[in-house]
């Protein structure tokens, strides 16, 4: 091995060994970065957005129906369409979407899987809800579609 070899090879050993060092760096920096802003985005899901998946869930009628029959007790999916008076399929949609808001989770038994709150907190503040008077001016309260919210 010439010596020009020996310094080619070092050189080679020390660039590569750089691109590692800057990648390690960028790689560090990029996934402290990425947590922060995880972090970030899941303490604002922790209050607005939580807030939002609510009024979402209970703005419509079926979905609000399921969930103050779920705040009696748990169900099944069948016995929920029976109560609340729609059909399996439109129920199965309006389980999912509660599902997805975390408001209702689906505990497996057997074949069937029964249905309940995500949390007791959430019927204590249902019943805490319906306890509450609202006093709203029609005019402050319509939707675009000119029907009153």
């Amino acid at each position: 091995m010439t010596p020009d070899d020996e310094t080619l090879g070092a050189s080679k050993d020390t660039l590569t060994n750089s691109r590692q060092k800057r990648h390690f760096e960028f790689s560090t920096t990029y996934n402290v970065f990425i947590t922060a802003c995880i972090v970030g985005i899941m303490e604002t899901l922790n209050h607005s957005s939580v807030l939002a998946r609510f009024g979402s869930a209970v703005s419509d009628p079926t979905r609000a129906r399921i969930l103050l029959a779920l705040r009696e007790g748990p169900s099944y999916p069948s016995d929920l369409a029976e109560v609340i008076g729609v059909s399996r399929q439109s129920l199965s949609n309006h389980l999912s979407c509660l599902r997805g808001c975390g408001l209702v989770v689906s505990v497996p038994e057997g074949r069937r899987s029964r249905y309940e709150l995500a949390d007791a907190k959430l019927g204590e503040a249902l019943s805490s809800l319906l306890g509450v008077v609202v006093l709203a001016a029609p005019e402050c309260c319509l939707t675009n579609d000119g029907e009153c919210c």
